[in-house]
């Protein structure tokens, strides 16, 4: 009983760091009658990320003391961020926060229940590995891996604990996601037709970090273990700090946005994944030394396999000019449900008389 109860507590205070909105089913005082004030949570933090710091940690911050979870350490390989992350936790918190250089001394910590994991693209399903293996909890940024290697290997790591793993993902906490999701499940929608996925920005800035870049130092940090299990390779600073513009730390636009708008196909649809995919881009405005594209277009096929039914989704991005804002859209042929505005319209849907024409 005990067991199930501090599992119970580590998976609800998880999924709290993730909710943007801060809202559950039940209130967080309602949580904290059922759990008692004698549990407490201790979670490490692997990596003071910009995300983390901004995002994840006020979240963490709205249901700490109701849910009775505390952060106790911080893992950081960059000296640099490791001190500012332990004095921003230090006053947030009140007392002292265990500064650890690797995760290894991290996990070394007695008592640790549960991490947040706010590291690089390629890092998270490494991470999450080190993680189960310790016998932590994880809530993991997405994307939770760059390669198929590494998901089937962070998979299999996972399923071998009893350990609760959850990825972060922006749309999972959306209530108008979540209601989109019942419309088309019951039916009311219609078989769906098409999807477009949009993710348009005009910022030459977008993942660069030239301050931090030029206060980075080889010998502040191991990196060796910031490469993990990609290609040994000589020191970058750019590659450590703007990881997202280079692969194979980052593929970029599919891991950062588009694995935010493709997670909302698979949850509406309940298909696993797609019966095919092409993809092309280029790095057609900004030529600043980045390897991964400023520019893409990806369409998927979905549907049963071995049928004829089913439909095609698009991924459009771009970084040079942002009409068409981010969104989603979805077709029936009745109409379309539009995340963009939030409205289920018959826009673009089958008039009644070529309907009649066609038996429908």
């Amino acid at each position: 009983m005990e067991n199930s109860r501090r599992k119970f507590i580590k998976q609800s205070a998880i999924f709290a760091a993730a909710t943007y909105a801060g809202t559950m089913g039940m209130s967080a005082k309602s949580y904290g009658r059922i759990i008692g004030a004698n549990d407490r949570v201790r979670v490490g933090a692997v990596g003071f990320s910009d995300r983390f710091k901004d995002t994840l940690l006020p979240c963490f911050l709205n249901h700490n003391k109701e849910l009775n979870f505390d952060i106790v350490g911080l893992s950081d390989l960059w000296n640099y961020r490791r001190d500012l992350g332990i004095a921003h936790l230090k006053d947030k918190f009140g007392h002292d926060i265990k500064a650890c250089r690797n995760n290894e001394e991290l996990y070394a910590m007695k008592d640790l229940d549960a991490v947040i994991i706010s590291t690089a693209d390629f890092q998270h399903a490494l991470h999450t590995i080190e993680a189960v293996k310790a016998n932590c909890d994880a809530y993991v940024e997405k994307p939770f891996a760059e390669t198929m290697d590494d998901a089937k290997a962070a998979l299999k790591a996972v399923k071998a604990t009893d350990r609760i793993v959850q990825i972060g993902s922006q749309r999972r906490s959306g209530e108008n996601y979540a209601n989109a999701a019942k419309f088309i499940q019951e039916g009311k929608f219609g078989p769906i037709t098409a999807v477009d996925l949009v993710w348009n920005v005009n910022q030459p800035g977008r993942w660069r970090r030239p301050d931090l870049v030029a206060k980075l130092k080889e010998e502040d940090i191991d990196w060796k273990r910031f490469l993990l299990n990609r290609p040994n390779e000589a020191f970058d600073p750019r590659k450590y700090l703007e990881y997202r513009l280079f692969w194979p730390y980052s593929s970029g636009m599919p891991g950062q946005w588009m694995s935010h708008q493709i997670d909302t196909v698979h949850w509406f649809t309940g298909l696993k994944h797609p019966r095919s995919v092409v993809a092309n881009g280029g790095i057609y405005t900004w030529k600043d030394g980045r390897k991964n594209w400023d520019s893409m277009v990806a369409v998927f096929d979905y549907g049963q396999p071995n049928t004829q039914d089913g439909f095609q989704v698009t991924f459009t991005s771009r970084m040079q000019n942002s009409v068409g804002d981010v969104g989603e859209v979805y077709y029936s042929n009745g109409g379309e449900l539009n995340l963009i505005t939030n409205k289920v319209s018959p826009k673009g849907g089958l008039k009644e008389k070529e309907a009649a024409a066609m038996g429908m």
